[in-house]
């Protein structure tokens, strides 16, 4: 599978735009719509220098297809496409590291269709060990899409 348009969308409104590199609430410098590092591999530091949207948006895509990919290689079940979406957007914001050994990615593996799936979702609504009111936010859309 593969990410479409609402797809991209969605981590794009999740993500927000910025042009200059940041921390982002874990403490880790970013840059365009929550890009961690560049196509090339190089990590984004603060003393980099900022981007245009449109350079923005071709790291977001690149980087978006590649966790894409690494999702679709995780998922051992049929999935719709906003079931897809919303794991990708989920495997975006947490890292595919800690998307592969998340009890969410083996409830999905074993029944996609399971309700306790949406639990999984809101489970993932820290940094730092602190609620962060925007990834409640987050995981509670990322759980209506994947379950309409």
């Amino acid at each position: 599978m593969k990410l479409d348009e609402n797809g991209y969308k969605l981590i794009c409104e999740f993500e927000g735009l910025r042009l200059k590199p940041y921390l982002c609430s874990a403490k880790i410098s970013t840059i365009g719509y929550g890009n961690t590092y560049y196509p090339n591999g190089v990590r984004v530091t603060l003393l980099d220098k900022p981007i245009t949207k449109d350079y923005a948006f071709e790291i977001f895509k690149d980087i978006a297809d590649k966790f894409a990919k690494r999702v679709a290689s995780m998922v051992k079940k049929p999935l719709t496409q906003n079931q897809f979406n919303s794991l990708v957007s989920f495997a975006y914001n947490v890292g595919t590291g800690n998307f592969s050994t998340s009890t969410l990615l083996k409830k999905v593996n074993a029944n996609p269709n399971d309700l306790s799936i949406r639990a999984e979702f809101m489970r993932w609504n820290r940094a730092n060990k602190v609620v962060v009111r925007g990834l409640t936010i987050r995981r509670k859309k990322e759980s209506d899409l994947y379950f309409s």
